[in-house]
């Protein structure tokens, strides 16, 4: 078993799925008659790191544009635009820098300082 996409999902452009990722409704318990889960919609640029569950609930979830969701994160509930999310539960531990200018090295689009900032913070 690897990575799991469940029918109710659009996935933009640019995106990076991992292996062993999961992405579907919080509610899998339930038969889908019985579920409240609408739909799903990762949007353009977004990265999903290894093992990180994405799991909407009521409603449509809405995963914004270039956010990245840490390695084995479970995320529950949508986000904006350019975040950072890691955990379980998953939390917003900071913000990408802009997509639209050129890498010049390792890392150069996540906001280093504030993913340090949550890391001292949560050791």
């Amino acid at each position: 078993m690897g990575t799991v996409i469940y029918p109710e999902v659009t996935i933009g452009d640019r995106v990076r799925i991992y292996q062993q990722v999961t992405v579907g409704r919080k509610d899998a318990h339930l038969p889908r008659a019985q579920s409240r889960f609408e739909w799903l919609t990762i949007g353009d640029d977004v990265v999903l790191f290894p093992g990180c569950k994405v799991l909407g609930g009521a409603g449509v979830t809405t995963i914004g544009r270039g956010t990245l969701v840490g390695a084995n994160a479970v995320l529950m509930n949508s986000t904006g635009e350019n975040e950072i999310w890691a955990g379980n539960p998953a939390r917003l531990v900071g913000h990408r820098k802009d997509l639209a200018r050129p890498a010049t090295g390792p890392n150069t689009d996540i906001d280093t300082e504030a993913a340090a900032s949550w890391a001292r913070a949560n050791v």
